[in-house]
């Protein structure tokens, strides 16, 4: 089944056509990861999971693939039917899907998984298997979901995403606490040790029920995947030189052109780098201002600080040039909003004119720029006049407000990736009058402070699909807005959001989802949400040894590594 578009794939397909379904099985991959980890129960708030376990462990009733925008084939469901009103969503079980200890995976197991998830899971579950009204058995091993009035067209599609887990198990050993104790699972790997807070290991389930799904062959062909936990990415890249881990996916691109690679395996062809392109749409990262501080609810504050930040000396001095501005919630896709709204995205915007900016209807969304010399004295008088507008006036060197409270606040991390960036940030909004600070904590404690929305300024990033839906609910809905656990972190409280948020999970097709997208991205842009950063617009890998994929073949969402093999 398929969201918006045709499907891809026929019938009777054979394999994808980014999987090798000849790639010989075996080898180990080991591959850094970043933080601690202290759970092995992915489906939870609480609790920080480790890499992997959701994706390896837990197979789903049906498989995302990546070379279409949003598209689900046969995984434990072998068959799957909606009518055209996407009011209900029937599954057949393939009679071959087991758990790992041999036990088949029943119609039992599936609604127990929906209706533990709908109490105790994430927001994410709670809000999509809240949208079912009631559940039918067919015969054996067939079960429909029936959903509610106002579900979303999406609903079937939330459903076929579902981890089917162990009632048996999970009975024995409760879903709502984290836990180290490896679950039973149904996926391509099992958890074969586990380091705490260090490091975990997969092992490949040899005789896997699903291998020879065509939607699997090719897929999952080490024998172990291994991920060791390190402190920063800089101390990983040196693990990785040293041999320590044979995979390494490179999010800096400046890093990849500055010279840190630099090493005997690499020119003598031990390591290989390699450069990929990729059209999926970036999304948003950036620094998010958290609306619930009295400093931030005034939107003129937030666009001041925007201005206050130059992109163009950063990329120049900071990143090697490397990046292109992120200008959109949907960037590098045609998703993103461009020029004025006109027809059915103007139609979907006009009730709420009276709520929104007059420049949203006549002005095409823009970011400031500089001329890279880091004089941005035109941009900082622009920031210094919206804050006067706000009440905020420099007195003896500091900004403040009529009541004389300073403009204070801190710019909190959970890594130093960001570091130079919003200590760079932090010069620019001196200038201005601002006292901030920039504080790097642990991951449990950033985890729970992002949980109850304790802090005032973080660097977050918000992935995108090119079917976006429901998801964005938990993004930037107003309900979501007070509830712990979910993303809206800048706490956006909108009724033309809330209202193009369902128009988004509701377009019946290509062109209503183009045009709810580009309204809801072009309300998210005036409201003055994120300080936006940057993104490459290509993917760097480099591993050691002879590992290979499919090569002419550049999926819609970058290269698959599980589509990767080893080589001779």
């Amino acid at each position: 089944i398929a969201m918006h578009t045709a499907l891809k794939y026929a019938p009777d397909f054979a394999h994808l056509d980014y999987a090798n379904p000849d790639a010989p099985k075996g080898g180990a991959w080991r591959e850094a990861a970043i933080g601690t980890f202290d759970s092995l129960n992915p489906f939870i708030v609480s609790g920080n999971r480790a890499a992997k376990v959701g994706d390896y462990l837990h197979a789903k009733m049906l498989t995302r693939v990546w070379d279409e925008p949003f598209s689900l084939y046969g995984y434990v469901a072998e068959a799957v039917e909606m009518p055209d009103d996407r009011s209900s969503v029937s599954f057949w079980l393939n009679p071959k899907a087991t758990f790992h200890d041999g036990s088949p995976i029943t119609v039992d197991d599936v609604i127990f998984t929906m209706e533990t998830l709908r109490e105790k899971g994430i927001p994410s579950a709670r809000t999509a298997y809240g949208n079912i009204a009631s559940v039918d058995r067919i015969e054996d091993r067939g079960v429909r979901f029936n959903f509610v009035a106002d579900a979303t067209r999406e609903a079937p599609m939330l459903m076929g995403l579902m981890s089917v887990l162990s009632k048996a198990w999970f009975t024995q050993n409760p879903l709502d606490q984290p836990s180290l104790t490896p679950p039973l699972g149904s996926g391509p790997y099992r958890i074969a040790s586990v380091d705490a807070g260090r490091g975990i290991t997969y092992q490949r389930v040899a005789d896997w029920w699903a291998a020879d799904l065509p939607a699997m062959r090719g897929l999952y062909n080490f024998d172990t995947l291994r991920y060791d936990y390190f402190r920063d990415t800089g101390v990983a890249l040196e693990a990785f030189k040293a041999g320590d881990e044979n995979f390494r996916r490179e999010d800096s691109a400046e890093t990849w052109v500055s010279g840190a690679y630099d090493a005997p395996a690499v020119e003598d062809g031990r390591i290989t780098m390699i450069s990929l392109p990729q059209y999926r749409a970036i999304g948003m990262t950036g620094f998010a201002m958290n609306m619930r501080r009295p400093m931030f609810a005034d939107e003129r504050v937030r666009r001041a600080m925007i201005l206050a930040f130059d992109f163009e000396w950063i990329n120049k001095t900071l990143l090697a040039g490397q990046y292109k501005r992120i200008d959109s919630y949907f960037a590098n896709s045609n998703l993103a909003a461009r020029g004025t709204p006109e027809g059915a995205e103007l139609a979907l915007l006009e009730p709420f004119r009276d709520q929104l900016p007059p420049e949203l209807f006549t002005t095409a969304p823009s970011l400031p720029s500089t001329d890279g010399s880091g004089r941005n004295r035109e941009n900082l008088r622009a920031a210094q006049a919206l804050l006067a507008e706000a009440g905020w006036v420099v007195s003896d060197g500091t900004l403040k407000d009529p009541s004389g409270n300073p403009l204070v606040f801190e710019i909190l991390l959970v890594s130093e990736k960001y570091q130079r960036i919003a200590l760079t940030y932090v010069d620019q909004l001196k200038r201005l009058g601002a006292q901030v600070s920039v504080r790097v904590v642990d991951p449990a404690q950033y985890l729970s402070r992002l949980d109850g929305f304790d802090f005032d300024v973080i660097v977050d990033t918000r992935g995108v699909t090119m079917s976006p839906g429901t998801e964005q609910a938990l993004y930037w809905s107003s309900r979501s807005a007070d509830t712990n656990g979910t993303r809206n972190y800048v706490g956006v409280k909108s009724a033309a959001v809330d209202s193009l948020i369902e128009s988004v999970a509701n377009a019946t097709n290509g062109d209503e989802l183009q045009a709810s997208v580009h309204a809801l991205d072009r309300v998210l842009l005036w409201n003055s949400l994120y300080v936006p950063f940057y993104y490459a617009d290509r993917d760097f890998f480099a591993y050691w040894g002879d590992m290979q994929r499919v090569e002419d073949v550049d999926p819609l969402y970058g290269t698959v590594i599980e589509s990767w093999w080893q080589g001779a």
